[in-house]
């Protein structure tokens, strides 16, 4: 599950990336979820990191998944005593913190409930 898990959000994050270098009412400057190029290039980032975990290193698939799930909690907190801007790096709006709360919650869950595949039962012959 953390593996497709991590792919399936590898996909998404990478998808927003390249979605906020162009004019549209989802991603952007000027668009509901606000967003700049550092902010375009930090999905991107994430998305890459997600997808080559899960493809070459299935089993740290729930590791990552819980990293940058904590990690989009505390940014969450950080961007509701933020300003415009999260930590005066990345362009924010309200719908980014709340966006940003509900990703650390699902990432963080599904990171701790998949199984460890190293305390998972071997295969019976």
């Amino acid at each position: 599950m953390a593996k497709k898990s991590a792919l399936v959000f590898g996909i998404i994050f990478i998808l927003v990336g390249i979605l906020g270098f162009f004019e549209n009412p989802i991603v952007g400057m000027d668009s509901l979820f606000v967003t700049d190029v550092i902010h375009n290039l930090v999905h991107l980032i994430i998305g890459i990191i997600l997808l080559v975990i899960s493809l070459k290193s299935p089993a740290k698939s729930a590791v990552a998944l819980k990293i940058f799930g904590i990690i989009y909690l505390v940014l969450a907190i950080i961007g509701f005593f933020s300003g415009s801007t999260l930590l005066g790096l990345v362009a924010i709006n309200s719908a980014d913190n709340w966006l940003h709360l509900v990703l650390g919650i699902v990432i963080t869950a599904l990171g701790f409930m998949a199984k460890d595949s190293a305390s998972a039962p071997a295969p019976m012959m």
